[in-house]
């Protein structure tokens, strides 16, 4: 271990030179007077690039994909809940398989996927698995994957579907649970897409077309949802004149104030 009280040296300039001694398993804290330091600080400070594992850290910082898988959501959620109203008589939802395969499927995977980089286990698992739902829901409706005319009858098929819908109603509602303590706009998101996969599902199971016009209205509430916190992630006070302040769930964990904490210091 190192000294305590190390020897210092008089340089003829009159500064003082401490001795240079080391410490821990193989050496690797190195102690330069009162001043410890680990030994591979100072092999990245000098190794750069060209020591692998010690290269500098990235130059930029990632932004915040959440608007953007909440944006790709809403849009693909918006077509298709208008469909399920019968909008303009409107009955074919054939358009929306565009939109579920690259903006509502593919993006918002992607998105999913750089919540993950970005540390943020909830949006990560959020994104990526409603990513997933539109990509298989484009799937099902894509005739070439067949998926469709291997059923025999109508009847199954719809059944078959029914589970489909229940399943992401279960998952959903576990989401719903962990959005209890956010804020309000958030949990409306996930509470009125449960609805949503809700009376799809009765739809499907108890061949009720009403509740399939139900679903859609919850579906362009959830649709409007992700749209507003989508815009909450957008708008600073930099760029906008109208920005959005949370409304929390009562008993929700607020941010702490940096501002407040600096001027109490």
């Amino acid at each position: 271990m190192a000294a305590t009280n190390p020897e210092y040296y008089t340089h003829s300039s009159g500064h003082k030179i401490s001795r240079i001694q080391t410490s821990g398993f193989d050496d690797d804290i190195i102690h330069i007077g009162d001043t410890s330091v680990n030994k591979y600080e100072l092999m990245a400070a000098f190794g750069g690039t060209l020591n692998p594992g010690l290269a500098p850290p990235p130059s930029r910082k990632f932004a915040n994909p959440s608007p953007l898988g909440l944006c790709a959501f809403a849009l693909t959620t918006f077509v298709l809940s208008l469909v399920n109203i019968r909008a303009r008589h409107a009955t074919n939802p054939s358009v929306v398989i565009g939109l579920a395969y690259f903006y509502g499927g593919f993006i918002q995977l992607l998105a999913g996927m750089w919540e993950i980089v970005v540390e943020n286990t909830f949006p990560a698992v959020a994104l990526s698995s409603y990513g997933g739902f539109w990509l298989s829901w484009a799937a099902i409706n894509t005739d070439s994957f067949g998926i469709v005319s291997s059923y025999t009858t109508t009847d199954e098929l719809e059944d078959v579907l029914g589970y489909y819908l229940m399943g992401w109603v279960i998952f959903t509602t576990l989401l719903v649970s962990v959005t209890l303590r956010s804020t309000f706009a958030f949990f409306g998101l996930f509470f009125t897409l449960d609805m949503t996969f809700l009376f799809l599902a009765i739809e499907k199971l108890a061949r009720s077309p009403a509740c399939g016009k139900i679903a859609g209205w919850w579906g362009l509430a959830a649709a409007f949802f992700a749209w507003y916190n989508a815009y909450a992630g957008l708008a600073t006070p930099e760029n906008s004149y109208i920005v959005v302040k949370p409304l929390y769930m009562p008993g929700a964990m607020l941010p702490r104030d940096k501002t407040k904490d600096d001027e109490s210091k």
